[in-house]
């Protein structure tokens, strides 16, 4: 076995930058090599030394069967800048100062030790003692006090275990995340469980780096998720990033970024704290950050984002501190921190004012008050434990004043009577109720003794058996390694009801509470719990809190703090990005018409569904009426009216000229002709009704063939009648061919050919592209319009082609025999009614088309109405006139008169 030289502490670590990590942990891995023996202490490969070479002074001990090792974080010891030419040892302050609020991290231990000591339900033949060593928030200290409890008590033999003078069997720490990742780098060669109570990261959480690692609070990648859920729950889109100078601070930005970004939030800026380690950096701190100070109480951001650790927030308090007596505005924003961060003070900040934290938000790791810790914490005093290093600098400090050792010195020169009360003491340095990181210490002393526990019921119902770890079953002792396998299957219900378990990945399913802090004039303040971050929650419903329970910063008048680059956009409005700046600062612009946008922020505008339409503010959706000519409104009744009584009046007209039919008015203008014409027209005035009501199938297909042919029958009989009159005045001439042509046959033929040439129309428009009912969403605004879609535009307007052809025919044939010497001059009352008709439908296709909804249907039985009785009027009235007023005029000789 080859032989390890091990030299002090004091000689190594001179020539070690503590910065240097990776070269510091290939030397420990040289050094602490686990050779373990079980026999005589004389095998040891080690220098004989008996004492340590540096040892640690602030240190508690206390003995057992067991002794469960902590790394503390409570005294802090300022450095002088790194020197190669004194030992580090040199190169501290010699006076420490106390973070006193986590010595009760150290009661919290104790006070789980001496609960389980007493109870006999776990571990009844064994002792749990403890030994607690700190790490002065530096990393070489932190690998000195881990080798420390690797090693015998008084003894720095890291590299040798003897089981007569060591019985770790597990250590627990650290607060701080370097610390936590330290510690691990030493402890997974020893296989030794390590219990932290600070969060750690995705990376040192690592179970493939550190096996042997739990954490008593869940993974700092959740406290980032709960973060996104907390700004977007109080929609704060512009806020700040605060973090510290170093790895983790790098860590945290890198990882928060794009989740901010991904979850439309922006950072206007970051703000990076350097760690609280060299004396003369804070001046020049103080110095640099004056310079950006006034940047941020003008920047809108009314919400800071704090990744807390305890010195930086040192630094940051003593900052805003300091801000006053250099003339810099107070900063009053609204405070987000991880769960790092309980408003730990150093005990010469005990009269500084936390009221610019008044508000903030936190996420703390969940603590429950076990019974009896307060009762526990009324009993300590300087002498409470023989071997409590740590009691004297916190009582000076806390206390402000000094015991009897006169090598320590606290914040005054008055003497400790030694009865002070620690529930005296301002809260910003010392809490009664335990905290979330001392009630994480306490359920991992409480999970390691079940583990212990659970191996000795174990081994008592297996001694005989053969079970595969046979050498977990058959050794004496407990190794620290097979307290891993115990550790992590552990289960049970601690004294304040909470269920303590591991997951798989070695991490307590617990979750975090939403923690807000209420301050007062005279220093103290009030945790308030004001929701819940679960981890384990279903998606989405991670994140619980109680609004009405916050209480903001004072300037925010108890209202919601806004904090955002520039004002909502309002419903009816949409975000349009500004070039060259950040996505969270836009203008507002108004939403197109038709779009609607019924939510603030919205990135584009929306088109409402087909059968709603945007109201006039375009915020919101509203339903379309339906719209059709009904017979129930005025314009239907009245055109339903007008309809009937022009039917009657044709009605009329025909009963007139059947009762007169052998008069000599009737019989001279065609009278077959003249019954044709008035029932085509009656059967026209009717057809009106097809348009009129909701749109179906029947009336649709109806609608245009029934007007289309009954009109073409209409105007082919007003065409016959005209050819009829212009050949009876031309066959009047001798020896005139067209005689033979004059006659009923004529007519009837010019009617039945233009009528079927109309009717072919209509059959092949039903046979390609027939009309069927349709709904018109877009023409008239907020309305769907149930109309008839004519299917074929071309086959609807041959059809009015073709009635206008027979029309202009008509009209011309009539006009050029408006002279003939007829006695009732129907020539010329067919010009005219031709004059009109073409009028109406010539005004009709422009109106038609520029007309939308229920009015096209209105337009087109308007023209129906005024062309039919047109042609009513002009051919029938002058011959009804003679018949019903002047009969004296309806005789024979009249007629011959007239001819002559």
């Amino acid at each position: 076995m080859p032989l390890l030289m091990c030299h002090p502490m004091s000689q190594w670590a001179s020539d070690m930058d503590h910065r240097h990590k990776g070269t510091v942990c290939g030397f420990l891995v040289s050094l602490a090599l686990p050779y373990q023996c079980y026999t005589a202490c004389s095998h040891s490969v080690m220098p004989q030394t008996e004492d340590d070479p540096l040892p640690i002074p602030h240190k508690f001990y206390q003995p057992g069967n067991f002794i469960i090792g902590g790394i503390a974080s409570q005294v802090f010891i300022f450095h002088n800048a790194l020197s190669f030419k004194v030992p580090p040892a040199q190169m501290l302050i010699d006076e420490p100062m106390s973070m006193p609020k986590n010595y009760q991290h150290n009661l919290a231990l104790a006070f789980a030790v001496k609960e389980i000591n007493e109870n006999p339900n776990i571990l009844p033949n064994f002792t749990l003692g403890l030994h607690v060593l700190n790490s002065y928030y530096t990393v070489r200290m932190t690998y000195k006090a881990t080798l420390s409890l690797l090693s015998a008590e008084q003894k720095f033999k890291p590299n040798f275990k003897c089981d007569t003078e060591n019985k770790l069997i597990t250590i627990i720490g650290g607060l701080d995340t370097d610390i936590s990742a330290n510690m691990a780098t030493i402890l997974a060669i020893y296989k030794m469980s390590q219990l932290t109570y600070g969060s750690l990261s995705a990376v040192q959480g690592d179970k493939m780096l550190f096996p042997y690692l739990y954490q008593m609070s869940p993974n700092e990648a959740f406290q980032y998720m709960g973060l996104i859920r907390l700004l977007h729950h109080f929609r704060w889109t512009w806020i700040g990033l605060v973090a510290m100078s170093d790895d983790d601070g790098d860590r945290f930005l890198q990882t928060m970024t794009p989740m901010l970004s991904e979850n439309g939030i922006c950072f206007d800026f970051t703000i990076r704290i350097p760690k609280l380690t060299y004396l003369e950096e804070e001046a020049d701190l103080l110095l640099k950050q004056q310079e950006i100070y006034d940047i941020h109480t003008k920047s809108k951001a009314n919400v800071y984002v704090v990744y807390a650790r305890p010195t930086s927030m040192f630094v940051l308090r003593m900052l805003l501190f300091a801000a006053p007596f250099i003339s810099l505005p107070p900063l009053h924003k609204v405070w987000i921190s991880t769960s790092h961060w309980a408003f730990e003070s150093f005990s010469f900040q005990r009269t500084w004012d936390i009221e610019v934290f008044h508000g903030a938000i936190s996420f703390t790791v969940h603590a429950n008050q076990p019974p009896g810790f307060q009762n526990f914490l009324q009993d300590i005093n300087p002498t409470w434990a023989n071997k409590d290093g740590f009691i004297h600098n916190f009582w000076e400090q806390v206390f402000a004043c000094s015991l009897t050792n006169p090598a320590v010195h606290g914040d005054s020169n008055k003497p400790c009577s030694g009865n002070e009360k620690l529930d005296s003491i301002p809260v910003t340095l010392f809490e009664m109720s335990m905290t979330g990181h001392s009630y994480s210490i306490y359920n991992a002393v409480h999970a390691v003794a079940h583990a212990l526990h659970t191996i000795y019921i174990f081994r008592s119902n297996h001694r005989s058996k053969e079970v595969p770890n046979t050498r977990l079953v058959k050794e004496k002792q407990v190794q620290p390694w097979q307290l891993h396998y115990f550790l992590r299957t552990t289960i049970f219900n601690n004294s304040a009801g909470d269920t303590v378990c591991f997951d798989g990945n070695g991490e307590l399913k617990t979750g975090f509470d939403v923690t807000n802090w209420v301050t007062f004039p005279n220093g103290s303040f009030v945790r308030v719990k004001v929701g819940r971050l679960d981890p384990w929650a279903p998606a989405g419903k991670e994140l619980t809190l109680y609004d009405d329970q916050i209480v903001w910063h004072r300037t925010f008048k108890q209202l919601q703090p806004r904090s955002m680059c520039n004002d909502h956009c309002r419903p009816g409005y949409s975000r349009k990005w500004k070039e060259g700046e950040k996505f969270c600062c836009y203008d507002c612009d108004p939403c197109p018409e038709g779009m609607i946008s019924e939510q603030k922020d919205m990135d584009a505008c929306v088109e409402c569904p087909r059968d709603q339409y945007a109201d006039n503010q375009q915020k919101q959706c509203i339903p379309k009426d339906i719209c059709f000519l009904s017979y129930q409104e005025l314009l239907g009744i009245i055109l339903a009216k007008l309809v009937i009584s022009f039917t009657l009046v044709t009605a009329w007209v025909l009963g007139v000229f059947i009762k007169h039919q052998d008069t000599p008015i009737v019989k001279a203008n065609n009278r077959t002709l003249s019954y044709i014409l008035l029932i085509s027209l009656l059967l026209c005035f009717l057809c009106s009704f097809l348009y009129l009501g909701q749109p179906v199938k029947m009336t649709c297909l109806l609608r245009q063939v029934t007007f289309g042919t009954v009109f073409s029958v209409a105007l082919s009989s007003v065409l016959a009648k005209t050819i009829t009159v212009v050949l009876a005045f031309m066959a009047t001439k001798p020896g005139s061919v067209i005689r033979k042509w004059v006659g009923k046959r004529m007519a009837n033929w010019i009617v039945l050919s233009c009528s079927l040439i109309q009717a072919s129309i209509c059959t092949l428009w039903l046979s390609t592209s027939p009309p069927f009912p349709d709904r018109d969403m877009h023409s008239v605004k907020g309305k769907i319009v149930l109309e008839c879609n004519e299917g074929s535009a071309i086959m609807f307007y041959s059809l009015l082609g073709y009635m206008g052809c027979l029309a202009t025919v008509s009209l011309a044939v009539a006009f050029f025999a408006r002279k003939l010497p007829d006695t009732f001059n129907e020539a010329r009352f067919i010009t005219f009614s031709m004059l009109i008709f073409c009028s109406v439908w010539l005004s009709f296709v422009p109106t038609y088309l520029s007309a939308k909804g229920k009015y096209m249907v209105a337009v087109e039985i308007f023209s129906i109405l005024a062309s039919t009785a047109g042609l009513l009027g002009c051919i029938f009235f002058p011959k009804c006139y003679i018949i019903i007023l002047r009969p004296e005029m309806n005789n024979r000789e009249q007629l011959r008169r007239k001819q002559n």
